[in-house]
């Protein structure tokens, strides 16, 4: 099970946002990569990164925050925000990106995502954002008429790596993870599911270690880790008994 750190990125800096808008930005760090850096001397393994520009752009804006941090940090990144072509998935993947998050080209372009994941195993996974159970893309900024468990379903025998499953009416205001929507996503598909969303306390940690949730890879905290509503040390330590 893994705590996946997140540092989106908006301007150059590292912010969270409520519920995906922009207009509601707090800035926690104006050196991601010296962020990204505390969270790996903290312990955790594995760096979750969107480039929230770019998602609404679709094309990457925050490139020069990104490998700014690639250049300072050992532990693998995931990255998403503006990946909506072939073309940015080996440009990433070549500059150090682990894998790669496709969120709007899942629910337009489905076929890219296939193609992806054919040529890079293991190294792209798809991020689903629902709003009322429908799937948001453009940055959150419209919603579209399919749920997350269909777009889910598309790509079952595809090679993706995981899929990010964000319940958007918790996002950044730490009301806890949607444990129940998250948790019947990831039994209904063979594809690993990560939680994203409003994770708030160290019970949201223990939730995700309660045998109902051992389908899931694990879970993505912002806001709590910002504002101290999670002690990282207590956080992993609780994993790694777990494990």
């Amino acid at each position: 099970m893994i705590l996946f750190p997140a540092i989106d990125l908006k301007n150059g800096q590292c912010v969270r946002l409520e519920q995906g808008d922009m207009a509601r930005a707090t800035v926690f760090n104006l050196d991601p990569a010296a962020q990204a850096r505390d969270f790996e001397t903290q312990g955790f393994e594995y760096l979750h990164v969107v480039d929230l520009d770019g998602a609404f752009a679709g094309k990457p804006v925050n490139a020069q925050a990104v490998e700014s941090m690639l250049a300072t940090i050992k532990m693998p990144v995931q990255l998403g925000g503006g990946i909506r072509d072939l073309k940015t998935v080996e440009a990433w993947l070549s500059k150090g990106i682990t894998r790669v998050i496709i969120g709007t080209a899942a629910v337009r372009d489905p076929a890219l995502v296939k193609e992806a994941a054919k040529k890079f195993p293991g190294k792209v996974a798809v991020g689903l954002d629902a709003r009322d159970g429908k799937v948001a893309v453009e940055g959150w900024a419209e919603t579209s008429t399919v749920t997350a468990l269909e777009i889910a379903q598309r790509f079952e025998d595809a090679g993706v790596a995981a899929i990010i499953f964000t319940d958007i009416a918790r996002d950044g205001l730490l009301k806890g993870i949607n444990w129940d929507a998250t948790i019947a996503l990831a039994d209904s598909i063979s594809i690993p599911v990560i939680a994203s969303g409003g994770l708030a306390s160290i019970d949201d940690i223990k939730a995700m270690l309660e045998p109902r949730a051992a389908k899931l890879e694990g879970a993505i905290s912002g806001r709590a880790l910002y504002d101290g509503r999670i002690d990282p040390a207590e956080a992993l330590k609780l994993i790694k008994q777990a494990a």
